[in-house]
């Protein structure tokens, strides 16, 4: 159990002006290369400074940083989303909810109820969830390599026939239904969208797609919620420090978009899956490491 508990010297110290911004840098580039990758952007902000002996950053810090993921999808995707948005407006005005731009839009709207509400419900129930030993390193190595398996036995088995045009409003709500896990740290969004799709027959490419932009509202909304919290945060350094995470962010995200599509046109996932597998052995060996010293 020793693996699993949250080890005492995580809380950051508060820090000066640009040591705060420097960390911010690293984290935001951080997250911007492990968002939109299905390998778990919180995973990765929690471990990447604990190994570096920042310590966790917590919760707060890291969803506000998520916020340059954020300008990043919508402005990479706002054609797809003005079109979206249009055949929404449409269906309500004429009642064409078939089109496939309103499906998306009602497909985008169930898949962000299971995540809001699982979200809602750790903030009214779970008040010390910066602290769980669902937060710990423990905890993180071995989602990482269950949802590896998973993600392997999604690639195995999927059909890969479905592109976005076939998306129905069931579909939000099985894919919202995975996104709700990467509240857990290691499962990642990213990776629970785009193995839930996969299993449910989805183009790699279309899966990867609809993975995000299903988290747009998830995301947005978690960052916004912690906005005053992570400004005042130790860890965060201010206001800016976490601009200069939120722009890298940003940055790093747009780039990592780009590379993943372009990658799932003529790859599979499995080499996120052994590097999921190779993060989470890893991080095993360094916690027995630790526990044997």
């Amino acid at each position: 159990m020793a693996l699993f508990a949250v080890l005492p010297d995580l809380p950051a110290p508060p820090l000066g002006i640009w040591e705060a911004c420097f960390r911010s840098l690293i984290l935001g580039v951080v997250q911007g290369l492990t968002e939109f990758l299905p390998i778990s952007s919180t995973a990765h902000l929690k471990v990447v400074p604990v190994l570096l002996g920042w310590g966790d950053p917590g919760v707060a810090v890291t969803a506000v940083i998520q916020l340059g993921s954020i300008a990043a999808v919508l402005a990479y995707f706002r054609a797809d989303l003005a079109e979206v948005l249009r055949g929404v407006a449409r269906a309500c005005r004429h009642g064409q909810w078939n089109d496939p731009s309103a499906r998306m839009g009602v497909a985008i709207a169930l898949g962000t109820v299971p995540i809001v509400l699982a979200g809602l419900a750790l903030k009214l129930w779970v008040p010390g969830y910066d602290n769980s030993p669902l937060r710990s390193m423990g905890s993180i190595a071995v989602v990482s390599i269950v949802m590896a398996l998973l993600l392997a036995w999604a690639e195995w088995v999927g059909r890969r026939r479905r592109q976005l045009d076939d998306v129905q409003p069931r579909d939000g709500l099985w894919v919202g239904l995975a996104q709700a896990l990467a509240l857990v740290p290691g499962v990642s969004r990213s990776g629970s969208t785009l193995t839930a799709a996969l299993f449910d027959s989805w183009q790699r490419p279309a899966a990867a797609r609809f993975s995000f932009l299903l988290g747009i509202p998830a995301i947005t909304l978690a960052g916004l919620v912690s906005l005053k919290e992570a400004f005042s945060a130790p860890a965060g350094g201010g206001v800016v420090p976490m601009l200069v995470g939120i722009v890298a962010a940003a940055v790093v995200s747009w780039l990592a978009i780009a590379w993943l599509l372009r990658f799932l046109q003529n790859h599979s996932t499995w080499v996120f899956v052994i590097y999921r597998l190779l993060f989470g052995v890893g991080i095993l060996m360094w916690l027995g490491v630790r526990v044997g010293a």
